[in-house]
């Protein structure tokens, strides 16, 4: 009889067999677990050996055996008798062990399968392991015990091993289990998780057989995308396992519990993204400690630090943390302290519209309507720059501001209380501590605390020698990788969030004063869900797994923390993207604006049009995203793109062009030209036609190219603003209207050319557009036209019809 098992439903599988006399596992992938996606991935983190060598040694090895006629199962020491052929016992005796101890150091128990293992001893079962692996069954226990401890060791009683017997599972091994066992086969249950050898080549015998499934398929493609995001982060980490997914045991006990998709979003992805960084806070926190005495104090920076704040206070409930509430908005709001601080803001603001800008400035709603009334954003920014000329309204901001700062120091003050020499430690995601660089002098200097600040993300744009640092950052990143990350950190910003307004200033008391939230909430309550699933993840994640040697977990999470962020951000699962797809963000700046998170509709066209290139000139916030469903080489253009800080441009993107007969006409005069149009996405192609002043009629001659085209879109635009990086949405453009000359519309845009003198037309757009106009059109071939044959007659007619020109 055979079953399949999840992680949660093996406590219950010893009661379906009462006559059970024998518990017997496989080790691999069921009692003993690795931290890598592969078990040749471990083959990394072996010393004077790469993992091309020891996969060829092992091949050879097999080979060798197969010839003798023994089977094709080989010992460990036979493998490094092929890689190191004239190394003598000794050199490859200490391979062996080396090998071994790698195994150790990456390999721990799945600790379900452990208590199903002390259940069984309860009950008296005898506990096998049966194992298809090159190591004996004295090293595969050792291998257990320094892996997982003696106190699970010391539950087997038998171990069984291919290498010893010549033979696998598939190939019969249990007959030889059985013959040592003098156990009926109807008394024994074997569990194991690779089917063919667990299952079909076990039942045949007449033992039971359970399929133990360690992954749902969605959980399978995301470790593989995961592993696929490790090999382009850490392409080059010698002696180091590589793929390594600390979260895979964790994940498979948890996921198949989880019937709510976005609780299950929060457990498989921002689970193992928070865990690692919860627990280096705790390490931080005893390092400032032991570094500057005095008590170090928790402060959740709001709204981002919401969720972190939960986690600590579910795993450390004795533990103080303090809900601080300083925006971006109100930390710069309080730092100009003078007249230098108030000039550096202004000479490196980076395009503030005018009407936040003068937010920040503290002015009034009557100051703002006075000097921004009927301007577009830009121009009221001169404006507002121009009026901070002026020593009066300088002086205005400067003393607004310092009773800003008085108020949020209160706010810190009520929370916390801090003593002097304490040590106020701010928790956000980062990532580049601005929050930190406007008030670290403040609170130091009125509250006589040092101020430190610790990040998920950190990637400082400046150096201003503040105490900071990253759970990931510089010193493990290079700047590319992290420029990647906190290009589209917003997802996890939504995700990790509180439900509050905006802080826009403070009470005389310190009580915070928000914006009204203009998140849906709808949105806000898909956001509880997302975070109940991270928390059920920190919660159950240990007891998913035991090891002994811990020595190496922090730089394993942080590693695993890494792969996990990169692969939400750049190749998210359908799944998830269906739990976010309404989100909006929330930009966070004294305004109630938000813009949406990513829109995969507006993306489809853009690919078409501009090639990947389209998203330098978009504001949305979550731009991968958009590209699910436009092909893995898309996905990974990107994400290698922006990893590597590649210097591609739309040019380097296209290798195919196509040369498309044009005719321009005005009421004096009819040209033809030869425009030549690049590949953008997905075979279509994109026309940049000039018109001027909106002053010619364009006559695209399609019939002289293709049997059949496809006609996505026809759109002017201003020259300038087509060719600048004006975000799309702030383009203006206008639909040409189309007119059909020997082409007929076979269905919505699939155009036939029935003869070769087939035409679109399209008139100029409207007359009052003075400014130099383009026409962009976006095209696919779909079946060339075959050239006529030189001085063919039709009905005495000589017709030359013209090639397609692809370059």
């Amino acid at each position: 009889m055979s079953l399949s098992a999840a992680p949660h439903e093996l406590a219950q599988v010893l009661d379906q067999w009462p006559e059970l006399r024998c518990l017997s596992l496989d080790c691999f992938d069921t009692l003993l677990w690795r931290d890598v996606h592969k078990p040749r991935d471990l083959f990394h983190a072996l010393p004077d050996t790469t993992i091309v060598q020891r996969i060829a040694a092992e091949a050879r090895a097999r080979r060798a055996v197969e010839s003798s006629g023994r089977g094709n199962e080989v010992s460990i020491t036979q493998i490094y008798e092929q890689l190191l052929p004239n190394a003598d016992r000794a050199v490859i005796n200490a391979a062996v062990k080396a090998e071994l101890a790698a195994e150790a150091l990456h390999c721990f128990a799945f600790e379900p399968i452990v208590t199903l293992m002390r259940d069984a001893k309860a009950r008296g079962l005898k506990v096998i392991v049966v194992s298809d692996t090159y190591f004996d069954k004295a090293q595969l226990r050792g291998l257990i015990t320094d892996a997982a401890g003696e106190n699970v060791a010391g539950l087997i009683d038998e171990i069984f091993c291919s290498s010893h017997f010549g033979r696998a599972k598939a190939q019969g091994l249990y007959g030889e289990v059985l013959r040592k066992l003098k156990l009926p086969p109807a008394t024994i249950v074997h569990i194991g998780d690779n089917e063919n050898a667990d299952v079909n080549g076990v039942t045949p015998f007449g033992v039971n057989a359970i399929h133990f499934k360690q992954f749902s398929e969605t959980a399978e493609q995301r470790f593989r995308l995961e592993a696929s995001i490790d090999g382009l982060l850490h392409p080059f980490a010698p002696a180091t396992a590589a793929q390594m997914l600390p979260h895979r045991a964790a994940v498979s006990h948890i996921e198949p519990q989880i019937e709510d998709e976005a609780e299950r979003f929060g457990a498989t992805a921002l689970g193992p993204i928070f865990r690692g960084f919860d627990g280096w806070l705790q390490g931080e926190a005893e390092e400032l400690e032991r570094e500057r005495g005095g008590n170090v104090h928790w402060l959740f920076m709001m709204r981002d630090g919401h969720l972190p704040r939960l986690l600590h206070a579910q795993s450390r409930p004795d533990q103080p943390g303090y809900d601080i509430e300083i925006s971006r908005f109100t930390a710069v709001a309080a730092s100009f302290c003078d007249n230098a601080a108030l000039t550096r803001f202004l000479e490196t603001d980076d395009g503030t519209p005018g009407d936040m800008l003068a937010r920040q400035l503290l002015l009034s709603q009557d100051e703002i309507n006075g000097l921004c009334a009927g301007l577009d954003p830009l121009e009221a920014r001169n404006v507002i720059l121009a009026t901070m000329k002026a020593g009066k309204s300088r002086k205005s901001v400067i003393r607004a501001s310092r009773a800003f700062a008085d108020r949020l120091v209160e706010h810190v003050r009520a929370k916390v209380e801090p003593a002097p020499g304490d040590t106020l430690m701010m928790i956000d995601l980062g990532y580049n501590g601005t929050v930190q660089d406007a008030i670290a002098p403040l609170l130091q200097e009125q509250l006589g605390v040092h101020v430190a600040g610790r990040y998920l993300l950190l990637r400082e744009m400046s150096r201003p020698g503040l105490d900071k640092r990253g759970f990931i950052g510089s010193e493990h990143y290079d700047p590319f990788t992290l420029e990647a990350m906190c290009g589209n950190v917003a997802v996890i910003e939504q995700l990790a969030t509180s439900s509050s307004g905006s802080v826009i200033d403070y009470e005389k008391d310190g009580s915070p004063i928000h914006l009204a939230n203009e998140i849906v909430p709808a949105q806000a309550e898909v956001r509880k869900r997302v975070q109940r699933g991270c928390l059920r993840f920190q919660a159950e994640a240990p007891g998913a797994s035991s090891r002994v040697d811990t020595t190496n977990e922090a730089q394993l999470w942080r590693k695993g923390t890494a792969i996990a962020l990169m692969r939400l951000m750049f190749l998210p699962m359908p799944e998830e993207l269906a739990v976010i797809e309404a989100f909006e963000h929330d930009i966070n700046l004294g305004t109630a604006q938000t813009t949406g998170m990513f829109d995969k509709a507006h993306s489809e066209r853009a690919l078409r049009e501009r090639g990947l290139f389209y998203m330098d000139a978009s504001e949305r916030m979550y731009l991968p995203a958009e590209l699910h469903g436009q092909g893995m080489a898309t996905r990974l253009s990107l994400l290698t793109q922006r990893r590597f800080g590649l210097p591609l441009t739309f040019a380097d993107s296209t290798d195919a062009a196509i040369d498309l007969p044009v005719i321009f006409a005005n009421s004096h005069d009819a040209i033809t030209q030869v425009i030549h149009a690049s590949g953008t996405h997905d075979g279509y192609f994109l026309a940049a036609i000039p018109v001027g002043n909106a002053q010619f009629s364009i006559a695209l001659h399609f019939g002289a190219l293709f049997d059949w085209f496809q006609l996505d879109s026809l759109t002017f635009y201003k020259v300038d603003e087509f060719l600048s990086a004006l975000p799309e949405d702030r383009r203006e453009r206008w639909d040409a209207v189309v007119q059909l000359e020997g082409i007929a519309e076979a269905a919505k845009g699939l155009m036939q050319c029935e003869t070769t003198d087939g035409f679109v037309m399209v008139p100029p757009p409207r007359a009052d557009i003075t400014e130099p106009m383009l026409l962009a059109c976006v095209f696919r071939p779909i079946v060339a036209r075959e050239p006529a044959p030189a001085n063919e007659s039709m009905h005495g007619t000589t017709r030359d019809a013209q090639p397609v020109v692809v370059r």
